[in-house]
Parts: C-alpha cells; structure tokens; sequence
C-alpha cells in the first residue's frame, strides 16, 4: 500500500488528488480537492504572472501540502501545465514556491501534458482508436491514438479561460457575433493538425469541462446510473447542449443541472471546441474519460516501480480483479463458479437451448466470477446491493450499458427482480432480458453447485433422451448441501430445455 499526491497547478484551477495504490484493488481516489486559481488571468502583457497571482498560487500550495501531511503521503508530486509554462518569469515562480513552501514544482512540458492524458484514456478504457482533446484554462492537448498507441499530438496556446478572454470581455456568454468568430478562429486554429481531418474515430473528452458537459447532458435526460466516465453522446447530444447553454441567461446557468458554478462564464467555449472537432473529424461519438492528466501521470509514475500493473490490453480484467478484491470475492470458489457455468452453457447452447455471441458470453463469465459480491454489505439483501454496487460503480473497460447488463446478470435471484432493475434504465429488449435471465439462472443454479464453498462439484455433464433431460455431477467430498440447493435451484435450467430434469450427483 501506497500513497501518492499529486497538485495539478493549472490555467483555471489548482486541485490535490491524493491517490492510494495497492497490487490487489489497483489505484484509488481518497481525496480530491480543488480552489478556482485562474491563473491565467494574472498574466500581463509581456507574459509575466504578476504578483497576486504567485500570492494566489503559494497560498493554495501550503494548504494542499498540509492535507497531504495530515494524509501521510509518501510522494507528493506538484505538476505544473499551461499558465505556469506560458509565464515569462516560471523560473522566478519555481524558485519563490520552492523559498516559500518547500516544494519542486515539476513543469510539464505540452508534449507530456497530451502524453499522459492520451495515457490514462489508453489505459482505463477499451477504446481502440480516437482523438483526445484536453481543453483546460489556457492550453488545449490533442492526440491520435491507433490501436491504443499514440500517432500524433499538438498543444494549442489557448484554453477555456483565454478563449473567454479573447471573444467574449464585456460580452454574454451567447453573444452570437462572440460564437461565430471563435467557431472560426477554431476552425482555423485546429486545421493545422490535419492528422485528425475526417479519422472518423471517437472524439475522448478528458478534464472538467468535458465533464460538465456530460453531466449537463446526463441531467437533461435524466440519466438513470451514476458516473461519467465512458459517457458516450451522440452529436446531437452535443448540439443539444451547445443550444441549451445559449439558451439559458447568465442568471439562469447558476439553475442548470450538471454545470459547476466554477465553469459558468467559460463552459461555452468548451462545447464550441467539442463540436467543432467532431465536425473535423468527421466523430463516431463523443466520449468521457474521467481519467486524465492526473491519473495519467500517477499511473505512469506507479508503472515505472510496479512493472506488470496498468496494461492497457487488460483494462476490463484488471478493473473486475480489482472490483472482486475490493469486496472480498472468494477466488477459488469464484473461479470454481466460473468453470461449472461456463461448462453447462456450453452443452447448453450445443444442444440448441442458447445461442449468445462472444461479447455476451464474455459479461456472463464475469458475472459468474462476482455473483453476489454484495454480500459484503449484507447477505440478506445481496442482490440489491449487487446491482447498486456495480450498475454505479465507474467500470474501467465497460460501457455504461454493459456495466448494467454486468450488474443485471450478477445480481440475478429471479425474473421480477430482473424486471424491476432493467425498469431503471429500458436499454434493453425483450429478447436481451430473455438471455440475461437464461444465462443469470445458469449462474445462480452453479452457484447452488458450490454452496459450501468446498469445490466440492468439479464436472458437470448434460444428457438428453427425447425430452428428458439428465445432468451428472460429479464430485468429491460431502455434497450435502449442494444436493439440496442445485434440486431448489434447478428450475433455472428447466426453464432453459423446457423441461424437466433429473440431477445426479456421482462420486468421482
């Protein structure tokens, strides 16, 4: 177990996240706290920070190095971007915080900044191949990824704080003649990274004001589980939010669902980049990443001393390893699980019961492996917690819609149950649910299987007979209680063949 903190020094805001790491629950977020610096805005003419802004910049650094003191921080890693990096007199900064608080500030040079964005998007999500775009107060990181491995990036010098700046001083937020000069201004500015002209990939939206956009975008619709990360929006969805913020006064926007206070006066000109962009690269969808800069660089600080962990083609298998270890999923017997279920669907779907595609089959075998983990909580009401706990919990890998197929299949108990959670979401058909609850009654009966949690049950074997049905279970050790669960359970699987069947437990 470790500790690591890190102080993202940026444009518009100064944040401390505090990050614990362990082999077994991966990386974790204990702490995260941020003051609105804007840091841009002490800027003057000839590009110097003036005096007020270091006052405000050493203040937020003592405090943030107190908390991580009081947090028993191991490494505590102060990362400088954009408006540090753009001040003629960074060195004088450096040297003045290093005077007055004790601390190295670590400037991040543009290429890095967009490196270690592009590297949390490659390493916490399944996304293949796309386009980041970090926008933050006064920088704006692009990267090409292709197979998860990066092509191309750019730095532009400007962000959501000098875009206000420049189109909107003494303006409205909406102001249509602001909008049209810098749509074009942008238009122009990101033709020059013609790498990313009609890639017709996934746009990746990474840092606070891609979030706020999908939150004000989630509130519109109601959206019915919680978290952002892997949050996908159409262009629609994204011009739907665009014409919502011009619609709204500035009075109106402190009422707006989703929006921060903070990111009022400077949300616009983030969705105008996000919409030009997918326009520019002609985008398949637009997607949140929760995971940005800061978890960039801690995951590659971590990587660099815990070699093996943060493997982007393992994303989905270290999140639910993770997941499991964090609610102390029993792993032989989950693995055992894994096995009889994964075994019984196979004779199954040969005989023509079931017939579900790789990336179904794929869901089912981890729900097999995590059935029930609420039970952690409390054993009377697993399935409940189960489904709250997964269908809510930020799944690196997973789509939101497969995080609650994840969630409806290893909370299954029974049909009404399955229609009540499924009610929550109405993202899946009829012939969807009939497959969650075959494949989810195979779980629970197998689960039966082992109800001891002794392995007792090593092979199961599915026969037939003109419209009788047998299965062998064959064992080692005392089967005594899975006798008498898989025979109250077995009406899963009867349900299944459409008939009847016989469970014969036979002694290895």
């Amino acid at each position: 177990m470790e500790r690591n903190g890190l102080i993202d020094i940026g444009s518009n805001t100064i944040r401390l996240v505090i990050f614990e790491f362990n082999h077994d629950t991966g990386l974790t977020e204990i702490q995260n706290i941020k003051t609105p610096a804007r840091l841009s805005q002490y800027l003057d003419d000839d590009g110097n920070m003036h005096e007020d802004g270091i006052k405000v910049l050493v203040t937020a650094l003592q405090s943030f190095k107190k908390v991580a003191q009081a947090f028993e921080v191991t490494t505590l890693y102060p990362i400088a971007t954009a408006a540090i990096r753009q001040s003629n007199n960074r060195d004088a900064i450096i040297k003045h915080v290093k005077k007055e608080v004790g601390i190295d500030i670590i400037l991040i040079p543009e290429e890095d900044e967009a490196f270690y964005g592009s590297y949390a998007v490659t390493h916490t999500t399944d996304i293949q191949d796309g386009v980041t775009v970090d926008i933050g107060g006064g920088s704006t990181e692009l990267t090409y990824f292709k197979n998860k491995k990066i092509k191309h990036a750019i730095s532009f010098p400007f962000g959501v704080v000098t875009l206000t700046r420049m189109f909107f001083d003494g303006k409205q937020h909406n102001d249509k003649d602001a909008l049209k000069k810098m749509e074009k201004f942008l238009k122009k500015s990101f033709s020059k990274a013609d790498w990313i002209v009609d890639k017709k990939v996934t746009l990746v939206g990474i840092g606070g004001s891609a979030r706020n956009c999908a939150r004000i975008h989630q509130a519109l619709r109601h959206y019915p589980i919680a978290g952002v990360h892997g949050y996908t929006m159409s262009h629609d969805d994204l011009t739907e939010v665009y014409e919502t913020l011009k619609s709204y006064s500035r009075d109106e926007l402190v009422n707006l669902d989703g929006l921060s206070r903070d990111r009022m006066d400077i949300i616009v000109p983030a969705v105008v980049v996000f919409n030009v962009l997918y326009d520019i690269i002609q985008a398949q969808s637009f997607t949140f990443s929760r995971k940005g800069i800061r978890e960039g660089f801690i995951m590659h600080q971590v990587a660099q001393s815990h070699r093996g962990e943060f493997k982007k083609e393992n994303v989905q298998s270290d999140a639910l390893r993770h997941l499991a270890n964090e609610y102390k999923i029993e792993p032989s017997g989950a693995i055992q699980r894994q096995k009889l279920a994964e075994a019984l669907l196979e004779q199954l779907s040969a005989q023509g019961k079931l017939k579900v595609d790789e990336s179904v089959k794929q869901r089912f075998l981890q729900a097999a492996y995590l059935y029930y983990l609420g039970k952690f909580i409390d054993s009377d009401s697993s399935s409940q917690h189960t489904y709250y706990i997964i269908a809510n919990s930020s799944i690196n890998g997973l789509s939101h819609k497969e995080r609650v197929r994840l969630a409806l299949l290893t909370s299954f108990k029974n049909k009404s149950l399955l229609k009540q959670y499924s009610g929550e979401t109405h993202w899946f058909s009829d012939d969807e649910l009939s497959d969650i609850q075959a494949l989810g009654g195979i779980i629970k009966f197998v689960n039966a299987l082992n109800i001891s949690n002794t392995n007792t049950v090593n092979q199961v074997e599915l026969t037939s007979d003109a419209d009788q049905y047998q299965l062998n279970v064959f064992y080692q050790g005392e089967p005594i209680a899975e006798i008498y669960q898989s025979n109250r359970q077995k009406k899963h699987i009867e349900k299944i063949l459409k008939g009847k069947l016989n469970i014969q437990f036979i002694k290895n």
